[in-house]
């Protein structure tokens, strides 16, 4: 049973910094691209970043570039998700979420997602 955890979510000032890690499970992490998604109020949920399984491919959407950094380590089966200098315009629920896929990294970015995790909460105030 595939299984992705979010942790780090809260509530933070505008310019602060916040880390959200995915513990993931039931599936070879190796195999899957992982990736980052958001959903602000009133709003569909977007693509953030993802990150090929060797972290050779990495994609991110144009708001974020160079504020947020994506990462991962295979041998814990984590991804993780640095957000610096962030805006009241970040706050949304963060999702983790893989595609199990060579192409993995490709196909989050384009909307293919295999599984979720629940999501957590970020909340930036100005």
């Amino acid at each position: 049973q595939v299984q992705l955890v979010e942790f780090g979510g809260g509530l933070v000032q505008a310019g602060g910094s916040l880390s959200l890690y995915c513990a993931a499970s039931g599936f070879l992490f190796t195999q899957a691209g992982m990736g980052w998604f958001r959903r602000r109020p009133g709003k569909e949920r977007e693509f953030v970043a993802a990150i090929s399984w060797g972290s050779n491919t990495i994609y991110y959407t144009d708001s974020v570039k160079g504020r947020f950094t994506i990462s991962r380590d295979n041998a814990k089966n984590t991804v993780y998700l640095q957000m610096d200098n962030l805006r009241p315009e970040d706050t949304a629920v963060y999702y983790c979420a893989c595609a199990i896929h060579p192409l993995g990294a490709a196909k989050l970015q384009s909307g293919q997602v295999d599984h979720w995790g629940q999501g957590t909460q970020v909340t930036v105030s100005s």
